[in-house]
């Protein structure tokens, strides 16, 4: 069954990354590093794709990060296989070799050229993958490839998650329709620069491979760019999006109702996946929902609500439903953010708890009933001017510092 959005022309549909024509994806059981659980994926379109992709920009980058950029280099990709578990981060030749014959693996069971095959991977940094168990995963998975199969790899390249993290949206291009579906992984060591954690988009859409990159670059900083769950950057930071034309709609080429369309659909997909992922923060029970508005530009706006959707403090007292509005205004005095103290207002939901800097009489009760809500919104606003923007966090709770604390065992 599909749902109407709220956004004109844009339909929910079901399918997630195998949503779009042409694409398929499987999972496995390798016992990479969890038993009894499929934990590497794949996904393969019919016919090599136009590629775009962002990365993480931590200097320690991860061996199959390395391999994909090269891969990329030509804009095009067919395959993409995932393991979850093992990072292969820190790993030296080895680990690059391992990430190649990752590639070369999945080449040989698809027949396709190892360089269309993007490689990424997820888990404990500093090990080295069990390449026996990844040969026969991908042997397996291989076999298994099916348009139904989008639920399942989602499933697969899971470490901390808590739930699988998958999307689609159907849209019309001139009159074709087109779809466009994505899944993630992400639950902690989540505050990305230019990317974030593991997340994969393909669309049927025809589109020039310098606007599908353009396309992805913006959608990406309105949305994993503006999540954070607890200030750490992954060494594998990736997204990856998959163009395979197989819509035949007239080929995306530039600016125009065409691209206009094609960008809410991704920017939809894009913002959903990113919330999923901040919800899903490793031990997180509330989302929060930071609102910066008028600011003085959108870069002003961008530093103050990753601030504030950032601070441990902020997080701590969202857990502990104290209307605690000293600490998102001391979040924002070390933002960055070009603004005037006294100017600014702060609201929990719809309760104003601070006005013009200064703190006012407010209702308690009601402050703290709109902290015990699932998703906390938090708006500031800067009266600075016209920019606003939104960033999403989730609370720090006892149970994120016992994940942590044991990741390895």
């Amino acid at each position: 069954m599909s749902i109407k959005h709220e956004i004109k022309g844009l339909e929910i549909v079901p399918g997630g990354i195998t949503a779009p024509r042409g694409f398929q994806a499987a999972a496995a059981a390798a016992e990479i590093r969890y038993p009894n659980r499929p934990d590497l994926a794949l996904i393969c379109s019919e016919v090599p794709a136009v590629a775009a992709a962002v990365y993480t920009r931590n200097k320690v980058q991860a061996a199959p990060l390395i391999v994909s950029r090269e891969h990329l280099t030509n804009g095009q990709a067919q395959a993409v296989v995932i393991n979850a578990g093992i990072a292969n981060a820190a790993t030296g030749q080895q680990g690059l070799a391992d990430a190649r014959q990752m590639a070369y693996l999945t080449a040989e069971a698809l027949q396709i050229a190892p360089e269309n095959v993007v490689v990424a991977s997820t888990g404990v940094i500093g090990q080295l993958l069990p390449m026996e168990r990844v040969e026969k995963g991908i042997r397996q998975a291989a076999t298994q490839l099916s348009p139904a199969g989008g639920a399942e790899a989602a499933q697969a390249i899971m470490t901390t998650d808590t739930r699988r993290k998958e999307v689609a949206v159907k849209l019309h291009i001139s009159g074709c329709p087109v779809t466009i579906g994505g899944m993630a992984k992400g639950s902690g060591m989540v505050h990305p620069d230019m990317a974030t954690m593991l997340g994969f988009i393909t669309t049927d859409a025809a589109i020039e491979p310098g606007v599908l990159q353009q396309a992805l670059k913006a959608s990406i900083d309105r949305s994993f760019n503006l999540v954070t769950v607890d200030g750490d950057t992954s060494t594998n930071d990736m997204v990856l999006l998959l163009a395979n034309g197989r819509a035949n709609n007239p080929r995306i080429a530039g600016a125009g109702p065409d691209l206009a369309a094609f960008q809410a659909g991704l920017d939809y997909i894009t913002v959903y996946l990113a919330k999923e992922i901040a919800r899903d923060g490793e031990g997180a029970t509330r989302l929060i929902e930071v609102r910066v508005i008028n600011a003085p530009s959108l870069d002003d706006g961008k530093k103050a609500a990753r601030a504030i959707a950032g601070s441990s403090l902020v997080k701590s007292a969202v857990f502990g439903r104290d209307a605690n509005w000293g600490r998102i205004l001391a979040a924002l005095g070390y933002s960055g953010a070009d603004f005037e103290p006294q100017q600014v207002d702060i609201y929990l939901g719809e309760v104003l708890v601070a006005r013009d800097g200064a703190g006012l009489a407010f209702d308690e009760e009601l402050a703290r009933q709109v902290l015990e809500q699932e998703t906390v919104v938090i708006t500031v606003d800067l009266k600075a001017g016209p920019a606003a923007v939104t960033a999403w966090g989730c609370d720090l709770t006892f149970d994120y510092v016992k994940i942590n604390a044991s990741y390895r065992s």
